[in-house]
């Protein structure tokens, strides 16, 4: 069913204007394992050629092929078409979704790829993951050239490199490789010189020293390979991280972001000096998590909440709660407003952000409007089965679909069964309904509103009557449980 959707996504207008593939191998059944052999670190794509999102990732991986030429040890990246020649492949590892991506030493399939979709983030990634986990640290210059960079660098200081707490690290090492520069050194001189034995130091990158929190972090756990993961993913990002693009996924609610021109390779001081400010106020509230990201970058989250253009250099602050309920700072961001937003949204008493159009003056139709800020009284507290379509008006298929639901309302005009039908571009939409395209429609029965289920059936009229007929709480009056028209008894004489 979703191919019949309107995916919400960008047209890919650009897709045609690709970069040069040569540095991107293509194989097929025949040469798939025999072009591997000769590889040692390949990540490959299964692609199929029609796929939206394989077209969209094609220019990126092409161009972090090229970012990874002359990388040390070498890594290849490599496609393979499992609707054409390599069917047979694609089969042999169990593809059902595409792109799939899986990284391969030699012909040995290692792991699957769960990293970045962007050219820099996806070579960083395949950096991170072959040879070494961590590296050893065996002198002072190879100590002082890693702790150099951009990165997160952890350090594991042992007097022995057999020792369990070595091994529990080694071992998380292998797990996290990608998230950090990982190394570790056993070396007495950097033992001395560092000032660390038998403990793991984590060192924050330079551009982010600030006043409110030490650079590095010391363990003070034990050789518990759970204690040390947790270690490392708390400290991590600090006080307040920077949430970009790659690693959005790992900030997690309840989060409060502040979106400006966060940008470090060009304006560091800028940047730093609102995040120190909003780092001021942060440390007096360890129930959140905290995050800059660019406002560029995110615009489609600012457009969540209404905000189409920043106007100025002040950040704008958004936050969900636990609950995952929407916040927006109204006044111009000041240590001050920052604070008493907190504080508001801490106590309860910040009213939550809600998109919604605005509820219509009539909604006598057969076909029921809901929005946002109606929801609950049309869709959740109308007592009666219901059919929601979440629609895009700029949708094809759901312009398709409006004749035949106007249709289905007034089949179902005199049941006790409501069709509903929500804007899903101007309203936020419930919890409850995941909306990945449209249209995208829900069976919501009037006695578990909590346990809505969607739609997966065929979209003409006796496709729904027939749906709506088989799952309805009671039986329809002018249909039987197949879907059928009950016919009038005659009067008898």
């Amino acid at each position: 069913m979703m191919l019949r959707k309107c995916l919400t996504i960008l047209p890919l207008l650009l897709l045609g204007v690709l970069a040069d593939d040569k540095f991107v191998l293509e194989l097929s059944d025949e040469t798939f394992e025999s072009e591997l052999a000769r590889h040692e670190n390949t990540l490959v794509m299964f692609y199929a050629p029609w796929c939206g999102h394989c077209k969209r990732l094609k220019p990126e991986y092409v161009k972090a092929a090229e970012l990874l030429l002359g990388s040390e040890p070498p890594i290849t990246l490599a496609n393979i078409d499992c609707t054409g020649a390599g069917k047979e492949t694609c089969n042999k590892y169990s593809v059902s979704g595409y792109p799939t991506l899986k990284i391969f030493e030699g012909v040995e399939m290692r792991s699957d790829y769960n990293g970045p979709r962007e050219a820099p983030g996806i070579a960083k990634y395949m950096k991170s993951q072959v040879g070494p986990a961590s590296q050893e640290l065996t002198n002072e210059k190879s100590y002082k050239t890693f702790l150099e960079g951009d990165d997160v660098a952890v350090v594991g200081y042992f007097e022995k490199d057999d020792s369990p707490l070595a091994a529990a690290y080694l071992t998380v090492t292998k797990k996290l490789r990608g998230k950090a520069k990982f190394a570790h050194t056993t070396t007495e001189q950097l033992l001395e010189s560092a000032g660390h034995k038998n403990t793991i130091v984590l060192y924050r990158p330079k551009h982010l020293d600030n006043k409110f929190e030490s650079n590095n972090v010391v363990y003070d756990g034990g050789d518990s390979i759970s204690d040390i993961n947790e270690f490392i993913s708390k400290n991590y990002f600090g006080l307040v991280g920077v949430r970009t693009r790659d690693n959005k996924e790992e900030f997690k609610n309840p989060l409060v972001i502040a979106y400006y021109n966060v940008d470090y390779a060009k304006n560091a001081k800028s940047t730093n000096y609102w995040r120190n400010r909003i780092m001021k106020v942060a440390k007096g509230f360890p129930e959140y998590n905290f995050a800059i990201s660019s406002k560029d970058d995110f615009q489609h989250e600012l457009n969540e909440y209404g905000i189409e253009f920043v106007k100025n250099d002040k950040p704008v602050v958004l936050a969900r709660n636990a609950k995952n309920q929407k916040f927006l700072l109204k006044e111009e961001f000041s240590v001050d407003s920052f604070d008493s937003f907190l504080k508001d949204m801490q106590s309860g008493t910040l009213e939550p952000y809600l998109k919604s159009e605005p509820i219509p003056d009539s909604n006598t139709g057969n076909v029921k409007i809901a929005v946002a800020k109606n929801f609950d009284e049309v869709v959740n507290n109308n007592d009666k089965d219901t059919l929601i379509e979440f629609y895009a008006p700029w949708c094809a298929h759901c312009k398709k679909l409006a004749p035949i639901y106007d249709q289905l309302g007034e089949k179902m005009a005199d049941e006790d069964v409501e069709i509903v039908k929500f804007d899903a571009t101007m309203n936020d939409v419930p919890a409850l309904y995941n909306v990945r395209g449209f249209p995208t429609l829900y069976w919501a029965p009037k006695d578990s509103k909590d346990s809505p289920m969607e739609y997966d059936g065929k979209r003409g009229l006796e496709d729904f009557i027939e749906y709506i007929a088989k799952h309805a709480t009671d039986q329809l009056k002018g249909y039987d449980r197949k879907g059928k028209p009950i016919k009038p008894k005659s009067d008898e004489l």
